[in-house]
């Protein structure tokens, strides 16, 4: 069962999340279910609370998940001058915690969603148990890597006509795929809605830049050495953050925990759900007992 529940973010912004729920054995219902460890889900630059229906669906079993559409992304809101900057990011992640009554909460984060988790809990340390970080580097990615965001961009054949084109092209077809990843076709698939002339993403390609500049021109290593909780790095074989740089971030980490996922890249939990939840369950039953 997913329902929906609005959050006021930073500034007013309205914000979508949604919470997966099993429903209790014991006939408890909704107060038991709320009574359980809460776990908040950050999706990465382009996703939305959705893509993570099939990690919430087994975390359900112990704990609350709930998936926040961030700002500019899913059904939140996407003002148009923004802000878009990180302090907005991790101000609305707070909000979502304190109106939800998630505290003391796991985060779970995928690339620009992990960068919030560890600046939230570098942050507010009080808020947070225990967190994971999947596939987000902590180096700076430099001007180089935006003007490359910037060109793909610009390569996307929008309108697609069909979900199937969608799926094909950034499965198969995308210039930047070095093999198919019929997973990533799926994931953009999520992130697309049917308009008068076809299928265009619900976010704007514009803004996603805009968010993207925030981070990508400095190294966030400062602020993971200040995550005092239990943190889990995980990376695909394949993925955007290296062996070495993910090795050195539990390193710095005062309680990081390291894992690695063959045959993944950067989309590693839906690439390969099952290994997947094998890195992150036995971490959680161990850091947050339940």
């Amino acid at each position: 069962m997913v329902r929906r529940i609005d959050v006021t973010g930073a500034g007013g912004v309205q914000l979508a999340a949604w919470e997966f729920t099993d429903p209790p054995k014991t006939g408890g219902g909704l107060e038991e279910t709320e009574q359980r460890p809460g776990v908040l889900l950050l999706h990465g630059l382009m996703g939305r609370a959705a893509h993570w229906a099939g990690t919430a669906r087994w975390l359900s079993a112990r704990h609350r998940p709930v998936g926040l559409d961030q700002r500019g992304h899913g059904r939140s809101e996407k003002p148009p001058e923004g802000p878009f900057d990180r302090a907005a990011y991790v101000d609305d992640a707070i909000a979502a915690i304190e109106q939800l009554g998630l505290a003391p909460v796991t985060l779970i984060g995928h690339a620009m969603g992990a960068l919030t988790a560890w600046q939230l809990a570098a942050r507010r340390p009080d808020l947070v148990s225990a967190l994971v970080i999947c596939d987000m580097r902590a180096s700076a990615l430099g001007a180089a890597s935006q003007r490359e965001w910037t060109e793909w961009f610009g390569t996307w054949p929008l309108p697609f006509t069909t979900l199937a084109d969608v799926r094909t092209w950034f499965g198969e077809e995308d210039p930047t795929l070095e093999r198919p990843r019929p997973a990533r076709g799926e994931f953009f698939a999520e992130v697309m809605a049917e308009s008068a002339d076809g299928w265009r993403p619900v976010f704007s390609r514009r803004q996603m830049l805009t968010v993207r500049e925030s981070w990508v021109h400095d190294a966030h290593w400062e602020e993971l050495a200040h995550v005092s909780c239990p943190t889990l790095v995980v990376r695909g074989l394949d993925g955007e953050l290296g062996r070495a740089e993910a090795q050195e971030m539990v390193r710095v980490l005062p309680r990081g925990v390291y894992a690695e996922i063959p045959d993944a890249g950067h989309l590693l939990p839906w690439e390969q759900p099952e290994a997947w939840r094998r890195a992150v369950e036995p971490f959680l039953h161990a850091a947050v007992p339940g």
